[in-house]
C-alpha cells in the first residue's frame, strides 16, 4: 500500500511539472525596461509599443526606466532575470551590445546574454553646417571641398563623447581624410544652439533633433548616412548618392530578452510586436518621434546588432578613442 500511495505520489508530481511547464506565456506581467529615463524618444517607442502588446498578450506590459551608465543598469537587470520572456529591454544597439564591453571595466553583463527579438526602430545620422560660419555650403562636395581648402582642423560638434553621432564623425573623416577635431557636448541641443549660431561650423546629429533649426533657416543639412531616403525626411538626400557611399550611421534600437527564453516565446514576441510596428497609427507616432518603424525576425536584428557592433569598434579603434577623454 505504502509503495502505491507512493508511485501515485510521483504521477501527481509529475503531472503538477507538466503543467507548470506548459503554463501558457505570459502568466504575469511582462517588464519592459528602457535605457533612457522619461520622455525621451525612446522611453516614448517603448510606451507605444507596450500598450498595444499589453492587449495582444492578455497581460500588462509594464515600462520601467532604468537609466545610467550607457545602458548597462538595465542591462544587467535583463541579463540576470529568469529566461522566460517576462523581462524586456529596449537596447540602444550600438552601446549595449558594443561598445559598452570596451569602455566599462567589470561590465555586469555580457552581450551574448540575450537573446534577439526584433529590430525596433533606426534613426538616420546627418552632417548639417552653420550657414553662419559657412557661408555658400549647401552640398556635401562644396562641404568636403571647403574644409579642404581651409589648410587647418576644422571642428565638429556632436551630441557627446563616444557618442553614436561622434563615431558617426569619426567615420566621416575617416572615409574623407579630412582634418576635423571633435567639440564634445552634453546633447544634440547644445550642439546645434552652438551650431546654429556659429560657434561651430559642422555638427553630426541625428534627424529627430533637427527640426526647429532647420525650418528657421539657422542651420542647413547636406546629407544623411544612409542608403536610401528616409520616410522622415524624403526630401534630403543621402551621402550614397552625393558620392560618398560608405557613410552610413544610424540610431537603432532593438528588443531583446534573456538568453535561453523558449524560442516559441521569442516568436510569440516577434509576431506581436512587428504586427503593432506595422500598424498604420503606430508607425506614424513613431515617425512623430524621428525614428522610423524596423520590423524584422530575430535572425536579421542579430545580423543588423554583429554587423553595427563591428562596424563601430572598428571606428572606435582606428581613431585611437579610449574610454574616457
Amino acid at each position: 500500500m505504502r509503495r502505491a500511495r507512493g508511485f501515485l505520489f510521483l504521477l501527481v508530481a509529475l503531472a503538477c511539472a507538466g503543467a507548470w511547464a506548459q503554463a501558457p506565456y505570459p502568466s504575469r506581467p511582462v517588464r519592459m525596461l528602457v535605457t533612457f529615463p522619461p520622455g525621451g524618444s525612446t522611453d516614448l517607442i517603448a510606451r507605444i509599443i507596450s500598450a498595444p502588446l499589453a492587449e495582444r498578450l492578455g497581460k500588462p506590459v509594464l515600462v520601467e526606466n532604468r537609466p545610467g551608465a550607457s545602458g548597462a543598469i538595465a542591462a544587467e537587470v535583463v541579463a540576470k532575470s529568469p529566461p522566460d520572456g517576462h523581462t524586456l529591454l529596449v537596447a540602444p544597439t550600438s552601446s549595449v551590445m558594443g561598445l559598452n564591453p570596451l569602455l566599462i571595466p567589470n561590465l555586469p553583463y555580457d552581450p551574448k546574454d540575450f537573446a534577439f527579438i526584433t529590430l525596433l526602430v533606426t534613426s538616420p545620422f546627418l552632417v548639417a553646417v552653420s550657414p553662419a560660419a559657412m557661408p555658400g555650403v549647401n552640398t556635401l562636395p562644396q562641404l568636403i571641398a571647403a574644409i579642404k581648402q581651409k589648410g587647418t582642423s576644422v571642428p565638429f560638434g556632436s551630441g557627446g563623447y563616444l557618442s553614436g553621432m561622434h563615431l558617426a564623425g569619426e567615420l566621416f573623416k575617416s572615409l574623407t581624410g579630412l582634418n576635423m577635431t571633435h567639440v564634445p557636448y552634453k546633447g544634440n541641443g547644445p550642439a546645434l544652439s552652438d551650431l546654429a549660431g556659429g560657434q561651430i561650423p559642422i555638427a553630426f546629429v541625428d534627424l529627430g533633433s533637427t527640426g526647429p533649426f532647420v525650418k528657421s533657416g539657422r542651420i542647413k543639412i547636406v546629407a544623411l548616412a544612409i542608403k536610401q531616403r528616409s520616410a522622415l525626411a524624403p526630401d534630403l538626400p543621402t551621402a550614397a548618392e552625393l558620392g560618398l557611399p560608405g557613410w552610413e550611421a544610424v540610431g537603432s534600437f532593438g528588443l531583446v530578452t534573456p538568453v535561453g527564453t523558449p524560442q516559441e516565446v521569442i516568436r510569440r514576441l516577434n509576431t506581436e510586436v512587428t504586427a503593432i510596428l506595422r500598424l498604420p497609427d503606430v508607425r506614424e507616432r513613431i515617425l512623430a518621434t524621428g525614428n522610423e518603424p524596423a520590423p524584422g525576425t530575430p535572425e536579421e536584428h542579430a545580423a543588423f546588432t554583429a554587423h553595427e557592433v563591428a562596424k563601430w569598434t572598428k571606428v572606435f579603434k582606428d581613431a585611437g578613442l579610449k574610454p574616457e577623454q
